[in-house]
């Protein structure tokens, strides 16, 4: 596989939003109680947008090529798409209409000199930078023994999605919704395929991940897709236990494609007091890991 094909994404994207709506959800009549199809056929579709029965067929066969912003909007809300989903549409789109794949800037795999300094400044919560990929470029301190259990793999960059995929014993351990997590990476990835489906490291990585999990094939195949969002990550870490962390996904625009996440714990909680012990071991190891330290 040399890229992802945008037309296949458009197919089973549209297909796939198409035939979970019922007609009742739609406020549609459901005529007849032998449907052939799951959910909403074609022309109910195009009924829903406004547009024709052979237009939106075109449409759904992997065509978003000359489609404008308007059409793209009605057919997103025929198909109740939330907000990643419509980016999603917008993000094919935008593929489709330029032919032998889009002159974007790569996503950099290297973090800036004044970058790290801003991770090491923060010194009271874990900060790590990522791209979309889920690839872990730099940590601070605290955010290298937080994630000590996904930086274990001796591969470089370590990868939050191999490690959820590919070691799911040390995953389902470390994250308590590890279902949850797992939808997300997944769901995530298929984001970053629409905005760059020509990265070769994502094309690599999906490959490897579909030949070797069972649970990622059927995860991509379900065309879900999230937006990296502010949220809440309930982790078991190995030394400090239970961790219930809010968690803050910054997009760095000076640096298309990466991002700087925060993660903290509200002042007086068990996990505020969990994040501060990690502190100190993290403190401990560096030091018993300088020359001449005892146990060197």
């Amino acid at each position: 596989m040399t890229t992802i094909d945008p037309r296949t994404e458009i197919k089973e994207f549209l297909s796939s939003r198409r035939a979970r709506i019922t007609p009742e959800q739609a406020g549609l009549p459901a005529y007849g109680g032998n449907r052939r199809v799951k959910g909403l056929r074609r022309e109910e579709v195009a009924l829903l947008a406004g547009v024709s029965v052979d237009y939106y067929v075109r449409m759904e066969r992997g065509s978003l090529a000359g489609t404008s912003d308007g059409v793209l909007d009605a057919v997103a809300a025929a198909l109740q798409l939330d907000e990643a989903e419509r980016d999603h549409l917008f993000h094919l789109a935008r593929q489709s209409r330029t032919p032998g794949g889009p002159r974007r800037r790569r996503p950099a795999m290297t973090v800036r000199p004044a970058l790290r300094q801003v991770l090491d400044a923060i010194t009271e919560a874990p900060a790590w930078i990522c791209n979309g990929r889920y690839d872990v470029l730099a940590v601070n301190p605290l955010a290298g023994a937080l994630y000590s259990p996904v930086l274990a793999d001796p591969r470089r960059p370590a990868n939050t999605a191999r490690f959820v995929y590919l070691d799911p014993e040390a995953a389902e351990t470390f994250f308590v919704d590890y279902d949850r997590i797992a939808g997300d990476v997944a769901a995530k990835l298929r984001m970053e395929a629409g905005r760059n489906p020509h990265d070769e490291g994502l094309i690599a990585l999906v490959g490897e991940l579909s030949t070797r999990s069972e649970l990622f094939r059927r995860r991509w195949a379900s065309q879900d897709v999230r937006l990296h969002r502010s949220g809440r990550k309930r982790l078991h870490h190995p030394v400090v236990g239970r961790l219930d962390l809010d968690v803050e996904s910054l997009e760095l625009p000076a640096e298309p494609g990466l991002l700087l996440n925060i993660y903290t714990a509200p002042a007086g909680t068990t996990s505020a007091d969990g994040l501060a012990l990690l502190a100190s071991w993290a403190a401990s190891q560096a030091e018993n890991t300088k020359p001449g330290s005892p146990g060197r």
